[in-house]
Formats: structure tokens, C-alpha cells, sequence
């Protein structure tokens, strides 16, 4: 386990959610000092955390989560994973890692390649950036800030469950989210799939394709 400095609370204040959809909930919204990155993450926590919380990594997208892009399924999951944590009590991380961490500008060059025929990792690749240039060190920070040392992680990424193991995490399982598919999305998450093995059905990523 590396040997990376601890993180502290620096403030929690309570924000009531509000979705598009008309779901609502209550969160409270906690920000750190110590993160090694430098980034301002935060973390929302939800219902009463019991002893082995419902946790989920999610990764900014300024696209997905906040304009309703179609072309990834980041809002989706986005809004899932509150309603699912809210229910058995947890926390989501709100990572500032835009584009797997390669930053908006670099992601919106990657979707212009995509659009002559490129998947997500080969664009990244074309640009000279790596496939997923996250790292997820903040949020075990994170978490150990908030007295979460085993967790049920909410992800279809194998990444997020090894990383956070090799942080010193005790990942007790690893629950799929669902499957939000558009036809702007597909291919996007059949790469996913194939090249870096997340866990959503092959057969419901079939004969969909942008119109």
C-alpha cells in the first residue's frame, strides 16, 4: 500500500438535490484539504453510511452530466448512482477527471476524431494521450477522511476496484451499474468492453448506431 499522506474534512454542508426527471433527495456535500492532486473533489454523501457503504467514483463530465450529452452514458449513471446510494446509504465521489482525466479540450479533439472513425482509446492514442490517465489516490484520501476504509463500489471498472485495493481499500464487491445506451453511445461503450473489460453486456451494445 503506498504511504500517501492523509487527507482531512474541510467543510460539509447540507444541499438538496434536484434531477430534470423530478427525483429529489438531500445530500451533504464535503470538501477536503490534503488531496495529493490538488483538485477540488467532493464528496456527497447520502442516507446514513452503514458499515460497508455503497460507494461510486464518478468522474466530472462536464458533457454527460451536466448538457445531457448522448454520446457517453455519464449523466445517466450520474443520476442512478445518487438515487441507488441515497437508498442504502453511501457516498459518491465527484472526481475532477474530465475525459479520463486528459481534461474537456483534449476530450472534445478525441470526439472529433471519433467522428472519422476512431473509438474513444484509439482518439486518445492519435492525440498522444494515454487511454485513462486517471488515478485514483484523492479518492482513497477521500474516503479514509470520511472513515471509509470497505466499501461496495458501484462500477462497471475494473480499474477503480484495483486501484483502490492497491490503496489499501478493502473493495468487499463490485456492483454493475445499469445500462444506458444511445444510439450515439454504443460504440463508446462497446469499446469500453473490449479494450479495457468493463462489465456491461456485449448483447445489449448491438444494432444500435447514430442515425
Amino acid at each position: 500500500m503506498p504511504d500517501t499522506p492523509a487527507a482531512t474534512q474541510r467543510a460539509r454542508v447540507r444541499v438538496p438535490l434536484r434531477f430534470q426527471d423530478g427525483y429529489s433527495v438531500d445530500a451533504e456535500l464535503v470538501t477536503f484539504h490534503g488531496l495529493t492532486d490538488g483538485q477540488e473533489h467532493v464528496a456527497v454523501v447520502l442516507g446514513e453510511p452503514g458499515e460497508i457503504p455503497l460507494v461510486r467514483l464518478h468522474s466530472e463530465c462536464l458533457t454527460g452530466d451536466v448538457f445531457g450529452s448522448a454520446r457517453c452514458d455519464c449523466g445517466p449513471q450520474l443520476r442512478e448512482a445518487v438515487e441507488r446510494i441515497a437508498q442504502t446509504g453511501g457516498v459518491l465521489l465527484y472526481l475532477r477527471q474530465e475525459g479520463r482525466g486528459i481534461g474537456l479540450y483534449n476530450k472534445l479533439d478525441a470526439y472529433a476524431l471519433q467522428d472519422q472513425g476512431l473509438d474513444t482509446y484509439e482518439a486518445n492514442a492519435a492525440l498522444g494521450l494515454p487511454e485513462d490517465d486517471r488515478d485514483y489516490t484523492a479518492a482513497a484520501q477521500m474516503l479514509r477522511a470520511l472513515d471509509i476504509t470497505r466499501l461496495d463500489l458501484l462500477s462497471n471498472n475494473p480499474d477503480k476496484a484495483g486501484q483502490l485495493r492497491e490503496l489499501g481499500i478493502d473493495v468487499h464487491d463490485r456492483v454493475p451499474t445499469g445500462v444506458f445506451t444511445t444510439p450515439h453511445n454504443v460504440r463508446y461503450l462497446r469499446a469500453k468492453v473490449l479494450q479495457t473489460q468493463h462489465t456491461l453486456p456485449l448483447t445489449e451494445l448491438t444494432g444500435l448506431t447514430a442515425g
